[in-house]
């Protein structure tokens, strides 16, 4: 076995030449993209002549739109009529389940109830306009409808003091106060970002401070990561070590955050030895760095290490999204090369098929991942700012429009907490490692397909036969819970546990016991069992009050042996260099 070398060296592989015409045109299009916050607008535009031109060849759905279109009109002009009197009259339109923007009652007052109606309606209308066309594309069908929302929800009456009866509400209680605290919050958060200085309160969740403050020691550095190891808090430990690979798109502690919503914490005073990778924050001279040096300095150097401070004891592998899909791949190929130092593997909200990654695909085909690769490569990285916008347009009536309204309109700025501290405290992406993630993975499915190749072979989880714990969240829209639950067709191993928790792609993975307002839902498969599809498997499986996390920790020590002494901090190989967090985490 290869020992890693504990001193920093580079291993980025050499920058690939260009010649002086193709620069010119990736600089080009780099600086268009500027203008268009990265989006392609040849994609915009052949995504509008597709379903244009299939409007246009389909008189039927002509015809049937305007019908619809007067059958709305007709609608809400009786139940204006209705609601005139008699104001309890039911609304001729609900809103979606997940929409919260019209659930106050003073929407319910006229002509408050007949301007949200009005727009449920057109909302409902313009559905119907983008999808069920025969001969558009799914990706285009599924782009225009998710910009089409995307536009909608920019006009929402909610997001206007004047059609807003909160905002009016209030205005006239506090006299016009929440609109001048509103105003000064504006100027300090819009001051900020042209600073490039983090949200209002961020100064009180400094790593090593408020949050990421379990015990700990840095016991490995190399050029991309900090490995720590957590002191016990118990006189016994379980033997087999747990090593937890966050993901690179965010500062690792997440997962330890304040001491009472901290997983880290949790697994410590649980009596198990716990391994942490911190990332550090690539910059513009890492450009080259390639998702497999992420495997191979990340958690292939790890294990190394871990196997000389827990000699052996195999090791229970924790991944968090885009860390849970890169701790996959290295176990599929572990288990291609005989290696055994894995004891488990745990995915939370992880996906190792990427053909039914939610909406993050829209913005995933080959002219915008072109568009987006000419960005990256002028800069050498993917700018934090461009990757929250992607993210929050995800969830705009969650991340911008509420935002709009409780902090500007209604004067209501809510305090950051320590997930939303964390939630600012972005990273960086090589030019050359999410080229290959986006091209390999999302566009390509290149894992679950049998083609991604890991030192010129291919890999495939299949091959993967330690029990997997796979953990999905129902609201994630990084990550589907269906997109997860395709592990099931993908591992081939004996015992495979499928957890489904309240929450979306950080809530529900942040989820301590004392947080008893989430819920889930747990079952096994075992070798021989037939498949179940996820509406069966969700129809099956009871569902369960409280946090996810103690019945994963029962999960764990079920799979692990007898507790014993505790090893030491670090071994003498590899020996304490810092007190944790360490320093990467602290780094800009």
């Amino acid at each position: 076995m290869i020992k890693p070398d504990p001193s920093i060296s580079s291993t980025s592989p050499p920058r690939a030449e260009t010649n002086l015409e193709e620069s010119t045109d990736r600089l080009m299009r780099a600086s268009l993209a500027r203008l268009t916050y990265g989006v392609s607008p040849s994609a915009v535009v052949l995504t509008y002549v597709d379903w244009l031109t299939s409007v246009a060849m389909s008189p039927g759905k002509q015809a049937t739109l305007a019908r619809k279109a007067m059958d709305k009109q007709l609608r809400l002009a009786i139940w204006a009529g209705r609601s005139a009197l008699d104001a309890e009259a039911a609304p001729c339109i609900e809103p979606l389940p997940q929409d919260r923007r019209f659930r106050d009652p003073a929407w319910h007052r006229f002509p408050y109830n007949l301007i949200y109606q009005s727009f449920l309606l057109q909302q409902q209308w313009w559905c119907n306009a983008t999808t069920g066309l025969a001969g558009l594309s799914p990706h285009h069908e599924q782009a225009l409808e998710f910009g089409a929302r995307q536009l909608l929800d920019m006009v929402s009456p909610a997001n206007f003091p004047l059609t807003n009866p909160r905002v009016l509400d209030k205005t006239l209680a506090t006299g016009g106060a929440n609109l001048i605290k509103g105003a000064e919050q504006f100027l300090d958060d819009w001051q900020r970002q042209l600073l490039g200085q983090g949200p209002a309160g961020a100064e009180q969740f400094v790593p090593g401070q408020a949050v990421a403050v379990t015990p700990g020691k840095v016991i490995y550095r190399n050029d991309l990561i900090e490995l720590i190891q957590y002191a016990p808090s118990t006189d016994e430990v379980h033997p087999e070590p747990v090593l937890i690979v966050p993901a690179w798109i965010m500062k690792y502690y997440i997962l330890d955050l304040s001491p009472d919503n901290s997983l880290v914490r949790y697994l410590v005073g649980k009596g198990h030895t716990v391994f942490m990778i911190s990332w550090r924050n690539p910059t513009g001279e890492d450009r080259d760095l390639g998702l497999d040096d992420y495997r191979r300095l990340g958690i292939t150097d790890s294990l190394t290490v871990i196997e000389a401070a827990c000699p052996g004891a195999p090791v229970h592998g924790v991944g968090y999204c885009l860390g849970g899909t890169l701790l996959a791949i290295t176990g599929a190929t572990m288990a291609r090369d005989r290696d055994h130092r894995l004891a488990s593997m745990t995915l939370l909200a992880a996906q190792t098929d990427f053909r039914e990654a939610g909406e993050l695909m829209l913005f995933i085909d080959d002219k915008q991942l072109s568009f987006l690769e000419d960005t990256m490569w002028a800069q050498g990285v993917l700018d934090t700012k461009q990757m929250a916008g992607a993210f929050q347009l995800l969830r705009s009536n969650d991340l911008i429009w509420s935002r709009l309204i409780n902090d500007y309109l209604l004067g209501d700025h809510r305090p950051l907490n320590d997930l939303m501290a964390w939630n600012a405290d972005a990273t960086r992406m090589p030019y050359r490692m999410h080229s290959e993630y986006l091209r390999q993975l999302f566009l390509d499915n290149d894992l679950a397909e049998g083609r991604f190749k890991v030192e010129g072979r291919p890999v495939t989880v299949s091959d993967i036969r330690v029990p997997i714990f796979a953990v999905g969240t129902e609201r994630d829209h990084v990550a589907p819970w269906r997109s997860t639950y395709k592990i099931h067709l993908l591992a081939d191993t004996q015992e495979i546990t499928f957890l489904l928790t309240s929450g979306g792609h950080n809530v529900g993975i942040v989820c301590p016991p004392t947080d008893t307002r989430h819920h889930f839902r747990m079952a096994t498969t075992s070798e021989g069992d037939a498949y179940v599809d996820p509406e069966t498997w969700l129809e099956r499986t009871p569902e369960t009050a409280g946090s996810w996390w103690p019945a994963w920790q029962e999960w764990l020590a079920a799979h692990s042996g007898d507790p014993q002494a505790p090893p030491s901090m670090g071994s003498d190989d590899y020996p304490p260099l810092d007190d944790a967090p360490g320093r990467y985490v602290l780094m800009e």
